[in-house]
């Protein structure tokens, strides 16, 4: 490689260092540089080791150029989850059938089948691992997310349910042309200590 490309590389680099948060930019050189484990940077950063593991996630994710959702996207996301989530608490099949693409896709891990399957005794609808279309898509997820809070999940807008503040389930989203084309529910609880979440 040119020294002058690596030169440029360098200085990117900083530039986007630049960007992150101070507890980020050490998480993320302590780990990714130095390989130092998140036991021995929790301290340093002053928080848990898996908070040091997803301030350490989210600066990869700007480093690596993953970080580019526009503010003025992230709002109109924000926004559509925010419709998604007010049309399934009240069960209005209508609202959320406007929020949906017509092929949306709707995936559950297998803990949040079982989590669904012991919920169908109180009247918790049943979940299929895989759905598609919006109207099945619509009638899984009426009434599903009530007790779920808008969160940013790796950067981008979704939802967590997290009873006692312990996170639970997740809800991710993939949006085209302002429309949900793809829900995945996760529950499996070592997916979700793997993902960055911040509740807003």
């Amino acid at each position: 490689m040119a020294p002058a490309t690596v030169i440029w590389e360098r200085l990117a680099l900083l530039v986007v260092l630049e960007t992150l948060t101070p507890a980020e930019r050490v998480a993320f050189v302590l780990h990714d540089m130095f390989d130092l484990p998140f036991d021995e940077i929790a301290p340093i950063v002053g928080r848990s080791p898996t908070a040091a593991r997803q301030l350490a996630s989210r600066a990869r994710r700007r480093v690596q150029g993953a970080d580019t959702i526009s503010d003025a996207d992230r709002n109109r996301r924000r926004e559509i989850v925010s419709a998604f989530l007010a049309a399934s608490r009240s069960g209005n099949f209508d609202a959320l059938l406007v929020v949906l693409d017509p092929n949306v896709v709707l995936r559950a891990d297998g803990a949040a089948v079982r989590m669904a399957a012991a919920r169908q005794a109180v009247g918790a609808p049943r979940l299929a691992p895989e759905l598609r279309g919006a109207p099945a898509v619509a009638e899984s997820l009426s009434g599903r997310a009530g007790a779920a809070q808008p969160a940013l999940i790796d950067g981008v807008p979704g939802l967590i349910w997290a009873p006692g503040g312990r996170p639970r389930a997740a809800f991710t989203f993939t949006m085209a042309r302002n429309k949900i084309t793809r829900i995945d529910l996760i529950a499996d609880p070592e997916h979700l200590r793997r993902l960055d979440v911040i509740l807003l």
